[in-house]
């Protein structure tokens, strides 16, 4: 059990990274070019590119040996708690920046990229193993109740 968790955390992280530079290159790509004077429509496609990624790749590789169930189901959920994880990155960046008013660029990126962005990667990894790619037994079980219905 142990060696499985320890291959899945490094192969989210592996994920994870490929994901963020997909979300940095696409938006600067989109920035200096086409959408130079729309930067959070170039953010909201790098982002949704990037999180599309990430779910192919986490279902492919990371999680391929969980349960699979419904694409709508799994990335929509993916999605919905992607979107939770950023969440707690910008709550940090905000208690820290006008909770704390510690305004410096490093307090940001400290809370932000650093605390923030480890908080949010650990609920993301905790959730999608929970809710979005289900160990056997418990999809098992999950189809028991709902044929009980």
């Amino acid at each position: 059990m142990f060696e499985r968790l320890r291959t899945e955390v490094a192969k989210f992280g592996t994920i994870g990274l490929i994901a963020y530079v997909i979300d940095v290159g696409i938006f600067n790509l989109l920035l200096h070019g086409p959408l130079s004077q729309k930067p959070l429509t170039a953010k909201a496609i790098s982002a949704i590119v990037a999180t599309t990624f990430a779910y192919f790749g986490n279902r492919n590789w990371t999680f391929k040996m969980r349960a699979r169930t419904s694409f709508r189901r799994e990335y929509t959920l993916f999605f919905l708690l992607n979107f939770i994880g950023m969440a707690i990155q910008l709550t940090c960046l905000a208690i820290s920046h006008y909770g704390f008013d510690l305004t410096s660029k490093l307090a940001d990126n400290i809370s932000g990229n650093g605390v923030g962005l480890i908080l949010g990667t650990l609920f993301r990894f905790w959730s999608y193993r929970k809710w979005v790619f289900l160990d056997v037994d418990e999809n098992a079980a999950e189809s028991k109740l709902s044929s009980a219905e």
